[in-house]
């Protein structure tokens, strides 16, 4: 049984330029070798150019090839966490031992993001939203899941935050925003076409657009100004959101709590009056 991300290259091969598929060649036959190897070892086994190596990787959607390697070592001990697609009706689990699959798979995506996250993007993200007045989260399908929660919590930061899966309804929210405002887009694939058209739009009025999708040359990133890449562990024809999910979601609780740091000491007496308030409810 081979990983999710060589049956990628095996199945993209025919795509690649020559130097590429030196490189796949390499990759398909050895691949428990790569993760422990430098990019210079791989360019004398391959018989490649390091640069190749890079176009390598981002044509199958990696950022770099550190991240090849965390990806393709995280495949190999979590081959058994892939379990997100039609294949697992052919399978003999019972509940516990899918419970215990779901878990690893969400496990190995939030252990690939410590290692994948561009820190400087994340920190620069942090500042955008902590100065904003309004934030604007969108997201369809699987990835209006945390749209929604960025919007909780980001309204309990003191911002005016709405999240929505419907263009005609984010486009006169994007027309009302402001110059520092912020629009957050969520598209596991980064070829949604109304994630595509709303970022294009808040392009348009000079917002600027956080992207939370998988690192690839998609249409979503080059319509975003920072992206929050999320590993691409899951099956293209998969039977839901499950690690793309969690990894967003990730994303929105760290952005919530890093903000926090920064403005905090202004919501105290807000967060205590909300506090309160909860408490005497639940007397009730």
């Amino acid at each position: 049984m081979e990983t999710r991300l060589v049956a990628k290259i095996r199945a993209e091969y025919n795509s690649f330029s020559k130097a590429e598929r030196k490189i796949a060649d390499y990759v398909l036959t050895y691949a428990e070798f790569v993760p422990t190897m430098t990019t210079k070892q791989l360019a004398a086994q391959a018989n490649a150019s390091e640069a190749s190596i890079v176009r390598f990787c981002k044509r199958i959607g990696m950022e770099s090839f550190r991240m090849l390697k965390v990806a393709l070592a995280q495949e190999l001990s979590q081959m058994d966490a892939s379990i997100n697609s039609l294949s697992l009706l052919e399978s003999s689990d019972n509940p516990h031992s899918l419970f215990q699959k779901v878990t690893s798979l969400n496990r190995a995506s939030l252990d690939m993001m410590t290692k994948t996250v561009n820190h400087q993007s994340f920190e620069e993200a942090v500042q955008l939203i902590s100065r904003a007045k309004t934030v604007g989260l969108f997201g369809v399908g699987g990835s209006f899941t945390p749209a929604v929660d960025g919007q909780y919590k980001f309204m309990r930061l003191g911002l005016h935050a709405s999240a929505s899966s419907d263009y005609h309804y984010m486009v006169p929210f994007i027309t009302m925003m402001k110059k520092n405002d912020v629009l957050i887009c969520f598209s596991t694939s980064g070829y949604t076409k109304e994630v595509i058209d709303t970022a294009s739009y808040a392009k348009k009025k000079n917002l600027t657009v956080i992207s939370i999708t998988k690192y690839a040359n998609s249409p979503l990133v080059k319509h975003s100004d920072y992206v929050l890449a999320i590993p691409d562990i899951e099956q293209a024809e998969r039977i839901g959101s499950i690690a793309s999910r969690t990894s967003q979601l990730n994303y929105i609780d760290a952005l919530y709590v890093a903000v926090f740091h920064l403005i905090g000491e202004e919501l105290v007496e807000a967060f205590e009056q909300a506090r309160e308030t909860t408490e005497e409810h639940r007397k009730l």
